[in-house]
């Protein structure tokens, strides 16, 4: 079990977001084409995307420390900040643009987002930061569910730790039923039929517009770091 380190002093962090930052993502949720957008650009990049920017940039060092696999690149484009523009090709929702902030630190030996990662997500009434993989591909999903199996006293260790618990919940989807090559009452089925394995931990908005949000996001990452150590062991990649 981790052990909690003397809190960081809230003092030394600067206010990275605003309550403009939320007014202007709850105004695009209700504005959400493409001539409002292009009027508010300039606003956008003020209250949303440097904002967003120079918190990943904060983050870089002590993230470093804590999760150095896990790295923080402030970049506009292909960086750790995910773009604004929704992927509409699949879908019914047409709508052009997030109405969130989205900032991953993915595993550096991933190529997308169903790579073990953090994942932190700003959006009015819905701020959370989550840890773990999402829709892991084939190969992984059957090395975790291996790995919970063959080390399962590990695995209910680090899925009981007080300390995670105390912070997040788990999230995503599950099988209706027994994955292929697993019985039914399986002492761990529930957690075989798990087709993620993310944890969520939720973030006030006062938090998120005030100098409490870096050692917030960290001490997260912290209690995160037994959950993402046996998924990164389980994928064979470096924690």
């Amino acid at each position: 079990m981790s052990r909690p380190d003397k809190p960081l002093a809230v003092a030394s962090f600067p206010v990275i977001y605003s309550a403009q930052t939320l007014t202007f993502l709850q105004s695009l949720a209700s504005n959400n084409h493409r001539d409002w957008f292009q009027s508010h650009q300039q606003d956008y990049e003020r209250v949303v995307r440097e904002p967003s920017l120079q918190l990943i940039r904060e983050l870089e060092k002590p993230l470093d420390k804590l999760a150095p696999f896990f790295p923080a690149v402030a970049k506009k484009v292909g960086g750790s900040l995910m773009r604004i523009h929704r992927d509409v090709r699949f879908s019914g929702d047409k709508s052009p643009y997030k109405t969130n902030v989205g900032i991953q630190f993915r595993h550096a030996a991933g190529k997308d987002v169903h790579a073990p990662g953090f994942y932190l997500h700003i959006e009015p009434q819905n701020c959370f930061i989550g840890a773990g993989c999402w829709r892991p591909a084939g190969a992984t999903l059957v090395a975790i569910r291996q790995a919970i199996v063959e080390d399962s006293r590990r695995w209910l260790r680090v899925r009981n730790d007080k300390t995670m618990r105390a912070d997040f919940h788990f999230a995503g989807e599950s099988l209706k039923t027994a994955p292929r090559g697993y019985a039914k009452d399986h002492p761990r089925i529930e957690d075989l039929r798990r087709k993620d394995f993310l944890i969520v931990s939720p973030l006030e908005e006062s938090t998120v517009t005030s100098a409490g949000l870096i050692p917030a996001v960290l001490a997260k990452i912290k209690a995160a770091r037994p959950w993402m150590r046996f998924l990164c062991l389980a994928a064979r990649v470096p924690f």
